[in-house]
């Protein structure tokens, strides 16, 4: 989403502006000082501008998605603020300054090859130009952009009217078009029914299309004849409360004749005691369909009053804290279907009566493939297998569909259901938690994220912002923890302690990912391929599984910002010399894998490098260079052929994370022979450092371990007893 792309530029635009810094640009832009000043009112100017437009767009909802008018204007307002981005940072490259502020780190002051550099007039130029660019955004918008959203005007409104118009689909499923949740609903017919549960909440909790709204409409239909009144109300994030008490007003009283009836003229105040009052004799069923928040549930559950005389609340949410909030313990969570189940409701929606729901054997293979494709989520396998039911049951037509399903999930008009449901979950997000959510996208199928990795890589590329004491690491983690709670991503495995280690996205939500990266020029991800037609304003890169090397450069170089390479690969990666030239803003290089031989020299020259991944490759010696990476915060040369790290590795004082440890026996498959890397005189001064594995013990280097006072990591190897009273703490 464009405001992703905005929210980064601000940040960054932020630490230009920091208090001081034209003060410190040192001796050799002094005369420039009348210049600074006027460029960074001109800034100052394009922050309050991108910050409202940041606002606007956050507000902009699901209507607005594949219109070409729209997505027109948004291409422009993602192209100002990648200028915008690459204008700040030719700024501070330019200026240079020492403070950190945020998840943002950039160069010391001062400057190098001052010849080479953009001068301050160009830069004024390129601002007064975003400025120009800017203005004629807004003309545009107001020109031609309102028009389209004529029709409906009310964001909140839509959003309603699309959340109901799915939960109806899903509350008209017959019994038989539900497979697979006869343990749940016994569950929760057991919970309705014991009255040991005096007034209880109970929570159904699962990521969208899980079949969470099917299950309590299934129940609820079954079980209210056995309350004195129930109310079913369908949610939104943007709920009005005088709204759900209206309409919790107005279908506890559809069959009845009741003074309750006439609310029109009543303020909110007056709706709240009344249905107080009423609730509080009567042992209710009540539904709230599609619960985002737990201020929601904490706005009504004064109103719906505990009465103790049976009544049941039930809620369905994607948000475990909104469970864990309201339910008290009581909380269902659905999973996706197993595959025999997955399979039998497929063969029910995609094969007529008729046959009764036999898959024919020559479309067996192909048919097992496409369920297995929709990840045992209900909505999308009874979607597909409807779409598939109209079409020729033919071999041909059926391969075709396989192929070209993530095609048919994202454009194919008869799955518009399956977008609405999940892309709900995406402009929910919080603006900070979006671009978390698309970058993991980036990365393949079914690929298993590791913790640690994936808060380096946030951290790296300026997701994380601070808060209070918390480290970065700790608010990274805690973002992770958001998406799960909010069923973005899947936790599949936790450590000895039982915090999160494992992750993984789910299939169909990363293909809404992938398209929404795409259209946005987020980001892509090739496999079997280097280089060739990529988009023209991609900032990051993922490739899977090189096989060879590209005989011609990515065309969009000079913009990228992220290069990552996974799998195991035979690429030497021959395009890295010119990589290091060309993509001056090179933030993150993750080359793990690659058996690449030689860094060049011009790796020096990416000043905004903050991680370098080069594990598992065969480079034997890094360049001298690497010094001048003085952004650098993580640096992984686990598993590479280095034995001494250069001595200016001691220079880069912002790195938080190195990893050094070396394999002398890859093959063996009992022990694998570990030794570290010897780092020169200076230790000490690598005070940000957090993580440090391996290290060789050596007299030198034990001596100063005790200045490392951020270390929360340590792996020592070689070490000898009389090392043991050697090493100095520093208060």
């Amino acid at each position: 989403m464009a405001e992703i792309v905005i929210l980064l530029a601000i940040k960054k635009i932020g630490i230009a502006l920091a208090n001081g810094v034209v003060n410190q640009a040192g001796t050799q832009l002094a005369k420039y000082g009348t210049q600074l000043l006027e460029l960074q009112a001109s800034m100052n100017r394009l922050v309050r501008e991108l910050s409202v437009m940041h606002d606007v767009l956050c507000q902009m909802d699901i209507r607005n998605q594949n219109n070409e008018i729209y997505e027109s204007w948004l291409e422009g307002v993602r192209k100002v603020a990648h200028d915008m981005e690459d204008m700040v940072d030719e700024y501070l490259y330019l200026v240079g300054q020492e403070h950190d502020i945020g998840c943002c780190f950039y160069l010391k002051k001062g400057f190098r090859k001052p010849s080479s550099l953009v001068s301050l007039n160009r830069i004024a130029f390129k601002v007064k130009q975003i400025e120009e660019d800017l203005t004629h955004l807004a003309e545009i918008k107001n020109r031609w952009v309102t028009q389209i959203n004529n029709e409906d005007t009310n964001n909140s409104n839509y959003i309603v009217r699309r959340a109901q118009d799915q939960a109806n689909m899903a509350r008209s499923l017959d019994d038989q078009d539900l497979v697979g949740v006869y343990e749940n609903r016994e569950k929760l017919e057991k919970w309705l029914a014991n009255d040991d549960f005096g007034h209880s909440v109970i929570a159904l909790l699962g990521m969208g299309g899980l079949g969470k709204t099917a299950l309590a409409a299934n129940v609820y239909k079954k079980e209210r004849e056995k309350f004195q009144c129930h109310a079913w109300v369908s949610i939104s994030q943007t709920f009005s409360k005088e709204d759900v008490l209206r309409n919790i007003i107005k279908e506890l009283m559809k069959d009845k004749v009741s003074g309750l009836s006439y609310t029109a003229d009543m303020d909110i105040t007056c709706l709240e005691e009344t249905l107080k009052r009423f609730l509080e004799q009567q042992k209710y069923l009540i539904v709230l369909d599609d619960v985002w928040t737990p201020e929601l549930f904490d706005d009504l559950s004064s109103v719906l009053t505990r009465n103790d005389k049976g009544s049941r609340l039930i809620i369905t949410t994607r948000e475990a804290r909104v469970a864990a909030h309201a339910s008290q313990g009581h909380i269902l969570t659905l999973e996706a279907l197993e595959k025999d189940k997955a399979w039998d409701l497929f063969c029910k929606k995609a094969f007529s009566r008729d046959t009764n729901h036999e898959c024919p054997t020559e479309l067996k293979l192909l048919s097992e493939e496409i369920v297995n494709k929709c990840k045992g989520l209900p909505l999308v396998i009874v979607l597909i297998g409807s779409l598939l039911r109209v079409r020729e049951k033919t071999v041909e037509e059926w391969r075709r569909i396989n192929v070209q399903l993530s095609w048919e999930l994202i454009n194919n008009s008869s799955l518009r259901d399956i977008r609405n449901v999940l892309y709900l979950s995406f402009i929910y997000l919080p603006t900070r938690l979006k671009g978390c959510f698309l970058y993991c996208s980036l990365f393949p199928e079914d690929y298993l994220f590791k913790r640690k990795q994936l808060v380096r890589l946030f951290i790296a590329e300026g997701f994380i912002e601070e808060r209070g004491e918390s480290t970065l690491e700790e608010v990274a983690e805690g973002y992770l923890k958001e998406l799960i709670d909010r069923n973005m991503l899947q936790l599949v495995e936790r450590n000895t302690f039982g915090r999160m280690k494992g992750f993984r996205m789910h299939d169909i939500l990363r293909e809404l990912a992938v398209d929404l990266c795409q259209k946005n020029c987020f980001g892509v991800t090739y496999e079997n391929k280097c280089g060739g037609s990529h988009q023209k304003d991609g900032r990051r890169l993922v490739l899977h599984k090189l096989k060879s090397d590209s005989q011609q450069p990515f065309s969009n170089m000079h913009q990228l910002r992220t290069v990552i390479t996974l799998g195991v690969s035979k690429s030497s990666f021959t395009v890295l010399p010119l990589l290091c030239n060309e993509s001056r803003y090179m933030t993150v290089l993750e080359l793990s894998g690659l058996p690449i031989e030689k860094i060049p020299e011009a790796i020096g020259d990416l000043f905004n490098l903050r991680h370098l991944g080069l594990s598992h490759t065969k480079v034997k010696k890094l360049p001298n260079s690497v010094e001048k990476l003085s952004n650098l915060l993580t640096l992984d040369l686990g598993g590479s052929d280095i034995h001494d790290l250069p001595s200016g590795i001691v220079k880069l004082k912002k790195l938080r994370h190195l990893f050094a440890e070396r394999v002398t026996n890859p093959q063996g498959k009992e022990f694998k022979c570990r030794s570290g890397m010897r780092i020169p005189s200076g230790l000490g001064n690598l005070t940000s450092l957090q993580t440090l594995q391996a290290l060789e013990a050596q007299d030198e280097s034990i001596r100063h371990l005790g200045e490392l006072r951020q270390l929360r990591s340590l792996r020592l190897l070689n070490v000898k007893g009389i090392y043991c009273g050697r090493i100095t703490y520093k208060s």
